[in-house]
């Protein structure tokens, strides 16, 4: 997946803030693969990362690498008043999406039209909820890497 990563892009955009839980999933993401965490106890995967596991109470864990594969759940367009460097971009998208590997892990990303291309590059009329999607990566000006989500043809 590293192939699909591209240059810097969305200056004036916040850039996550990794905690120790999470770090190992943007480091995965530098690489172009798109990883969850997993208890190594009893196997289940669980998104955001987190130190105990809720289903057996254990402290180790795995990170699973994931196809990258999956299918809108949910999205939303925000509107102004946004903080500026969103404002000149709205509306743009923000999409949960479902994982085709693991349909009980959502996560939150933006839909874009090409792996290098801004979060408003999506014409707002193409999201639909059930829609296929792939992953993709973004390094944002700050250097952090964020998964971002093309459509797939269904």
């Amino acid at each position: 997946m590293s192939s699909m990563m591209r240059g810097t892009t969305d200056n004036g955009l916040l850039p996550p803030e990794p905690d120790e839980d999470g770090a190992p999933f943007w480091e995965f993401a530098a690489r172009g693969e798109l990883r969850m965490q997993a208890c190594a106890g009893c196997g289940e995967l669980r998104f955001p990362p987190r130190p105990c596991c809720p289903h057996c109470r254990s402290f180790d864990s795995e990170w699973r690498r994931m196809t990258g594969r999956g299918r809108i759940w949910s999205y939303v367009l925000p509107h102004p008043p946004l903080l500026p460097a969103y404002a000149a971009r709205a509306p743009y998208n923000v999409v949960i999406v479902e994982l085709a590997d693991a349909p009980h892990l959502r996560i939150p990303g933006n839909l874009v039209a090409a792996p290098d291309a801004d979060i408003d590059s999506v014409d707002p009329s193409l999201l639909c909820i059930g829609a296929p999607v792939r992953v993709t990566f973004a390094r944002l000006a700050g250097g952090v890497v964020v998964p971002r989500w093309l459509l797939e043809a269904s």
